[in-house]
């Protein structure tokens, strides 16, 4: 299972929030996050793809496109691999906080939990639903290579229960990188993290 990060998104606008999916900020890719996507689509056209699964805001669907374009393979929606829902500071707000060193954002970062946002989703029940998709995509596609395009923190709870680390072990993915994992019957394996060789300069 390779698991890719969405491409750069549009920025968050102080006064002007993302459009909301179900409460969650939905914006599209960035110029920069459409020219990551073209990338990432190049590199993994090359390999044998069983199928396409991407969440269900836009930015991963928007980050598929290419490679879908590419293998003619019609990426599945699954919502369960939507990123963690940040409560009230969805819409672009997470980011300003953080950005402002906010106590909370602070505190959110020292105890590596995503609940400490005001109204957030339960770290129970963002790494319950995660395991249930992976679960469903690896019993779909048994012996299958598959790329799944999701979310830096969801990735990153994927990869912390493969590997049993910190919670917030595996959260610094980059926008279109490919972090690779096993998934067998009786365990997941990380067998890669933040792979971004297909966004370097060649010179």
């Amino acid at each position: 299972m390779l698991l890719v990060r969405h491409g750069a998104s549009a920025d968050a606008i102080e006064g002007t929030p993302h459009e909301l999916l179900e409460g969650q900020g939905n914006p599209p890719l960035s110029p920069i996050g459409r020219e990551q996507a073209e990338l990432v689509g190049a590199r993994l056209a090359g390999g044998d793809c069983a199928a396409i699964w991407v969440s269900s805001l836009r930015r991963p669907a928007e980050t598929a496109a290419p490679l879908a374009r590419r293998t003619g393979l019609v990426p599945v929606v699954d919502a369960d691999l939507r990123e963690v829902f940040l409560g009230e500071w969805e819409g672009g707000l997470f980011r300003q906080k953080v950005a402002d060193e906010d106590p909370i954002a602070q505190r959110m970062f020292a105890e590596q939990s995503w609940a400490v946002v005001p109204g957030a989703e339960s770290d129970d029940a963002f790494g319950a639903r995660l395991r249930d998709a992976v679960n469903r995509i690896a019993a779909a596609h048994a012996g299958d290579r598959v790329v799944v395009f999701s979310h830096g923190a969801a990735i990153g709870e994927i990869l912390t229960q493969a590997s049993g680390s910190r919670p917030f072990a595996f959260i610094g993915a980059d926008n279109s990188s490919i972090s690779r994992l096993i998934v067998t019957p009786e365990r997941w394996i990380v067998r890669g993290f933040n792979d971004t060789a297909h966004l370097s300069d060649p010179a």
